[in-house]
């Protein structure tokens, strides 16, 4: 599916800035304008992945008490068996 862009952003930056951002783009195949894009959606995502506090009203609270509570399914416990199974997680 293709999306039309809805909006502009703009941004200054040193011409040296630009150039290393052209190059990058370049060798990845993009257009400067899709390689600013993804990079600043991955360290938008990046940064709401860090967070440690999140507001949720009490019905969608609950839903997510919910789905905590609820047995992982056989995929879900295959993948921390494997992450439980990787170095640096086991317990001293």
């Amino acid at each position: 599916m293709t999306s039309s862009a809805e909006v502009n952003i703009h941004l200054r930056a040193r011409s040296r800035d630009r150039d290393l951002i052209d190059r990058a783009a370049e060798a990845a195949g993009l257009n400067r304008s899709q390689f600013m894009l993804a990079a600043s959606l991955r360290a938008a995502k990046d940064a709401m992945l860090d967070r440690t506090t999140f507001e949720a009203e009490a019905a969608a609270f609950e839903r997510i008490l919910d789905w905590m509570d609820a047995p992982a399914a056989p995929e879900q416990a295959e993948g921390m068996a494997r992450l439980k199974a990787a170095p640096g997680w086991a317990r001293e």
